[in-house]
């Protein structure tokens, strides 16, 4: 018998207004909420990017290869301009030259010959999700935003009403004189709108962290936290909240085989618990091993999987990891569902546990501390980490970052609105608040070794699992940070920093630097609860 591809009759994918609300009127073809399959291939027709071996796709967005935070603006206008924390994260732009940019946009996109079109949802809790529609040039974008966000059922979109829209035009370049904006890269967030109009760059990140910041703007108005954390849950039912900054393992110690992952970046914590803003993840993979992350690597190998950046075997396609010779910000972007132990609701309780990553690269922090409600508060508004220097021969200094609420560049409320936010939800639910850094131990970048992962689990196991919860703590004399004394299956030197170090003088000397950036970060925040003040560093 004859091979037959004979398909059942598709369903409407696009509502009977077409694109009339985004006020559009394009004169090429519109795609309208194609499957990956779909879009995949339309990205290889257009030659937007290659396969990879076992049927990854792979594009390249330089120049861009990570988010241009400079050239993000919010629309200075009547109905939000009270609320915004305006300064260099939240810079203002007239509602005049957005009127103008987007016009000129709308132009732009009206006449290329293909548009595709996703409508999504942003929010696994129906109650506080927002229906976005994204207005793309390029199937394998579209492809991104289909992985990232929560596709409806097919069912649902004939009847999709969208609110929030998404322009993006990665090929179209700005006027900075014309449109107000500081280069030809543009992000630009009108509140009261609901518009969001992206151009100058390719990179996909700037499609979903756009969204975050709505989010971040939207959900505190209605009594919900927006967080930029992972989550899980083990199980006996318990949900566990990962703060980090970008390289500290908030990804990698999320995506755990003995717990179910909610998602990876972005959640809400409302009254009735936690849920994911999205419906996949975005892994950075650069040296990514199938030892290491073998559930975040098995994601690689797999067809739909949108691969940024990385570097290809020429006679083979495989995937070389450790090749940064684009960017060491290589990035996988796959649905949720590609991790098998996933929670396909996105949603969880409320957090037992709650853990801030950092990795200290000075090498004076402690492996895993218990925090005090008010050090919950410091270190959340901190928001530390540290990075090396560079790779240059003979530089070893580290550079601290501190970005607040683990995010600072998302947020648009001031950091202690989200900061008393926390710490109310966590009074509320008794949640225990850890500091876990995945850094460097026995000396600083360049000198010490950074904390092995196997290490870093274990030890976060223990805390997940109460094992950590009564035993007795030594309080570090400089950060005045409550360290376990002992814990099975971890060398004790390792619990007291101090002792890893070969000149504990040099220890001590390290310890006072960082606690000094500590108290010269933290008075940016200016009237403060003493309290809170006063639980960070005493050294």
């Amino acid at each position: 018998m004859p091979f037959s591809n004979a398909i059942a009759p598709a369903l409407p994918r696009s509502g009977p207004s077409g694109l009339t609300g985004q006020d559009l009127q394009p004169t090429g073809t519109v795609h309208w909420n194609l499957v990956t399959p779909e879009l995949i291939e339309a990205a290889v027709r257009r030659g937007e990017g290659r396969l990879a071996d076992l049927g990854p796709f792979v594009a390249v967005t330089t120049p861009h290869t990570g988010r241009s935070p400079n050239d993000k603006f919010v629309v200075k206008e009547p109905s939000s301009e009270t609320d915004v924390d305006w300064g260099k994260v939240n810079q203002p732009i007239s509602p005049e030259h957005f009127a103008t940019l987007l016009a000129d946009v709308k132009q732009y996109l009206n006449g290329l010959p293909e548009l595709f079109v996703e409508d999504l949802y942003c929010g696994a809790d129906p109650v506080h999700r927002l229906s976005v529609r994204y207005v793309l040039p390029n199937a394998w974008h579209a492809a991104f935003v289909r992985n990232m966000f929560i596709r409806p059922e097919q069912t649902e979109l004939p009847g999709f009403a969208p609110n929030f829209t998404v322009y993006h035009a990665p090929e179209f370049q700005a006027d900075p004189a014309r449109h107000g904006t500081r280069t030809g890269t543009f992000i630009v967030l009108n509140l009261a709108a609901r518009t969001i109009v992206i151009g100058g760059t390719r990179y996909a990140g700037e499609l979903k962290k756009a969204m975050f910041t709505v989010m971040n703007y939207l959900l505190p108005k209605a009594g919900v936290l927006s967080m930029h954390c992972s989550a899980n849950i083990g199980s006996a039912g318990d949900t566990a909240l990962f703060f980090g900054l970008s390289g500290t393992g908030k990804t990698t110690l999320s995506a755990d085989p003995e717990r179910e992952l909610i998602g990876d970046d972005e959640h809400g914590w409302s009254a009735d618990g936690t849920f994911n803003f999205e419906g996949g993840c975005y892994a950075k993979v650069i040296n990514l091993s199938a030892e290491g992350e073998p559930d975040i690597y098995q994601t690689t190998q797999m067809f739909g999987t949108i691969l940024e950046n990385v570097v290809l075997e020429p006679n083979r396609r495989k995937v070389e990891f450790e090749n940064q010779s684009i960017t060491e910000n290589t990035r996988a972007s796959y649905p949720l569902h590609y991790i098998r132990n996933h929670v396909p609701s996105g949603r969880g309780g409320h957090p037992k546990n709650v853990i801030f990553l950092t990795a200290d690269a000075f090498g004076v922090l402690p492996p895993i501390a218990r925090l005090t409600r008010e050090q919950a508060m410091y270190y959340f508004l901190s928001g530390y980490t540290a990075k090396v220097a560079g790779t240059e021969r003979g530089v070893t200094e580290p550079q601290a970052t501190f970005s607040a609420c683990f995010g600072a560049v998302f947020l648009v409320w001031h950091p202690t609105k989200y900061a008393e936010m926390l710490g109310t939800l966590l009074d509320d639910h008794k949640a225990v608040v850890w500091l876990v850094n995945t850094g460097w131990s026995g000396g600083p970048y360049g000198v010490g070794k950074r904390m092995k992962l196997s290490y870093t689990r274990h030890m976060v196991h223990a805390a997940l699992s109460g094992h950590l919860h009564e035993l007795p703590t030594n309080e570090d004399p400089i950060f005045g940070l409550h360290v376990p004394t002992d814990i099975h299956g971890i060398p004790n030197t390792l619990l007291t920093p101090r002792k890893t170090w070969d000149d504990p003088k040099a220890y001590d000397a390290q310890a006072k630097k960082l606690a000094e950036m500590f108290r010269k970060n933290f008075e940016k925040f200016g009237n403060v609860d003493a309290a809170i003040a006063a639980a960070g560093p005493k050294g």
